[in-house]
């Protein structure tokens, strides 16, 4: 749980039908990301050889399928986001504003190859950090409600870590972010600089750790704020955050 936030529930409950809208909207905007690196099995005649067709020919058929999946994604997340802001005291504009730019900050890490963001020991060790971020992904917008670990009852800060790592991987993590924070079988960084995709990072005062999240690279995180908040992604290099960072653990995968 996070420490120093009061037993309190939201008084705006978490909707179902909302949570099912945002991961929908959410699993339709990946759909770009995973079309640049997926492969594609063809059943009809062989195209011509690469080498053979015409340089803004091959240029088009490179482009085409990503413009088709961006134009798609952009459509169901514009139509979705009236739905998802109903009944929500933030203004139309400032949510779509929040979740778009979200979407596009985790979405450009998520190509380790083209980026290089993600600095792993393999390509099995890149694929679980991944996983770990799509599913913190899908979790964008879920109301934070202290005690909390699931998106049907919403999350408290150390609930959404642990949910995310025991369902991507399996990984059972300690309840509590203080526990987390003194878990030794994960590696200890202290330095902000030396940040990797997916790993824990942990916030606090006079030396005592009060909340957790998950680094998504960029100098950013993902987690559930507070009361009256939903998980959302925040600045670590200056701020509010950046002022209470204290340290951080990489998880043995």
């Amino acid at each position: 749980m996070c420490e120093g936030q009061r037993a309190q529930i939201s008084p705006r409950s978490p909707q179902r039908t909302q949570r099912v809208l945002l991961t929908l909207a959410l699993a339709l905007t990946t759909v770009p990301a995973w079309a640049q690196s997926s492969p594609v099995t063809v059943t009809a005649a062989e195209p011509p050889a690469a080498s053979s067709m015409p340089a803004a020919t091959r240029a088009q058929a490179i482009v085409a399928p990503r413009s088709r999946a961006d134009a798609a994604a952009s459509a169901t997340l514009a139509a979705l986001l009236p739905h998802l802001a109903a009944n929500d005291s933030i203004p139309l504009m400032d949510r779509s504003a929040m979740v778009a730019g979200d979407l596009s900050r985790l979405l450009a890490n998520y190509d380790a190859n083209a980026s290089g963001s993600i600095v792993v020991a393999g390509a099995e060790e890149n694929g679980k950090i991944q996983s770990v971020l799509r599913r913190a992904m899908t979790l964008l917008g879920t109301p934070y409600r202290w005690g909390g670990s699931t998106p049907d009852s919403g999350f408290d800060c150390s609930g959404l870590v642990g949910y995310v790592f025991r369902t991507a991987l399996g990984i059972e993590l300690p309840r509590v972010s203080r526990d987390m924070a003194s878990d030794r079988k994960n590696e200890l960084i202290n330095d902000r600089t030396a940040l990797t995709e997916g790993d824990l990072v942990f916030f606090g005062r006079k030396g005592r750790v009060d909340h957790v999240g998950i680094y998504v690279g960029e100098g950013r995180f993902l987690h559930a704020p507070s009361t009256g908040k939903d998980v959302r992604v925040d600045t670590l290099l200056t701020g509010y955050w950046g002022n209470k960072f204290m340290q951080a653990r990489r998880v043995d995968l």
